[in-house]
């Protein structure tokens, strides 16, 4: 069913900084839904800019001063990376009335330059929040739902997916247009969403000449999704310094493509592998990149774990993310190989998930996880193995086998 918006978990927490900041600055990828976003929840109030708009860009270059006059609050600055140089002359504005609420609100798709600039000139006036592409529960229409471990009791969500459907999902990635327009080719929008993105973002970054050759390691990246990241490997495949290969890195994860996984520290005496994963941020991205087109081969095939595991991190970093919170998200290996995909830390303890790809759960599943809470006994908290089937069911004492749907 074709709509015009999707509702956001992350609209009251801006509600909200804008009624407690000065200035909001809402940062992620590019196509994310950041204006429309602001556009829905702000646009009676706020006038809208968009300084993607060349000449609106060198107008705010030539007389900053002059254009904030041209632009007075409350307004919506769109892609505030784009002239940076801003960012003084609004703080200049905020302290003149500074008792103002939600007078600046500011998007970007680049965390690089900006987060440092918005330090540089807006420390403590501006509220920093990030929105990822729609979780499965926004899709959904069920933005507020909580998480698993969250919840009282055994509650499955209203939005079991079958197989094919679960895949399909997963094929076409959470970008709200793919959402909104279901008739799209999400094969040709995600070539035409990495060709802007080189163009547009990458290129403007000083660590990016050969834009070819950072293209070739996206790819190189994708085919090595949530496995442990080597990048000296990657540098070799690709012919390129080990340097040049750790600054496209940072360059991805400024641009929040990427989601880098750190390995969980805990004095249990065990040395733990130190190496850490990346993860594509959205699914569909991953998928395109691998060259995956259809549900049945992107299931079957070796990407069907990785794209699986990719699903279920989106899942959890984007729900927390919108609620305005810094996910802390680990994975747990021994050198021994026992491994545990995900660990959430939360008020209450750290939570191990297990990701599997088949849909029947079975009781060895939860080897892993009992393993985690043994090591970690003091701060373990009841585990999960997630799972694309439908069936939810105890597998040991403090793991439960999860379907990718009630998650």
């Amino acid at each position: 069913m074709s709509q015009s918006y999707i509702r956001r978990s992350l609209e009251p927490i801006v509600e909200r900084a804008a009624r407690e900041f000065p200035a909001v600055v809402l940062t992620g990828p590019r196509q994310s839904g950041k204006t429309t976003l602001l556009q829905h929840v702000f646009g009676r109030q706020h006038r809208y800019v968009s300084l993607d708009l060349p000449d609106v860009r060198a107008a705010a270059a030539e007389d900053p001063r002059g254009f904030l006059e041209l632009y007075p609050p409350p307004v919506i600055f769109d892609e505030v990376q784009h002239a940076p140089h801003l960012l003084p002359y609004i703080k200049t504005k905020v302290d003149a009335h500074r008792n103002r609420k939600g007078q600046y609100l500011l998007t970007g798709s680049q965390n690089l330059l900006l987060a440092e600039k918005i330090t540089e000139s807006l420390a403590g006036r501006a509220a920093m929040l990030r929105l990822f592409p729609l979780s499965r529960r926004e899709a959904e229409g069920r933005p507020n739902a909580s998480l698993a471990w969250e919840r009282k009791g055994v509650v499955s969500s209203s939005g079991s997916h079958g197989f094919g459907a679960l895949w399909q999902s997963f094929i076409r990635g959470g970008y709200p247009e793919l959402a909104i327009q279901p008739d799209r080719d999400a094969f040709l929008w995600q070539a035409s969403y990495i060709q802007t993105y080189l163009e547009r973002d990458v290129r403007t970054l000083r660590q990016v000449g050969d834009l070819t050759q950072y293209q070739n390691f996206l790819r190189v990246l994708a085919a090595r999704s949530a496995q442990l990241l080597n990048l000296t490997d990657v540098a070799r495949d690709l012919g390129v310094a080990v340097n040049t290969a750790k600054a496209w890195l940072s360059v991805l994860e400024a641009t929040y493509q990427v989601v880098v996984v750190r390995p969980y520290f805990a004095n249990v005496g065990k040395r733990l592998v130190k190496t850490p994963k990346v993860y594509f941020t959205d699914v569909g991205t991953l998928c395109y990149l691998a060259g995956l087109k259809d549900p049945e081969h992107a299931a079957a095939g070796p990407m069907g774990g990785a794209i699986f595991e990719t699903a279920v991190l989106a899942e959890i970093v984007r729900s927390l993310t919108h609620r305005g919170m810094d996910p802390r998200v680990y994975f747990w290996r021994t050198l021994a190989g026992t491994e545990v995909d995900f660990v959430v830390e939360t008020d209450v303890g750290l939570v191990p998930i297990e990701v599997k790809l088949s849909g029947t759960p079975r009781p060895a599943m939860a080897a892993s996880v009992k393993s985690f809470q043994r090591d970690l006994a003091d701060a373990a908290v009841p585990g999960y193995v997630v799972h694309p089937g439908t069936i939810q069911l105890p597998l040991a004492s403090g793991v439960t086998a999860l379907p990718f749907a009630d998650l």
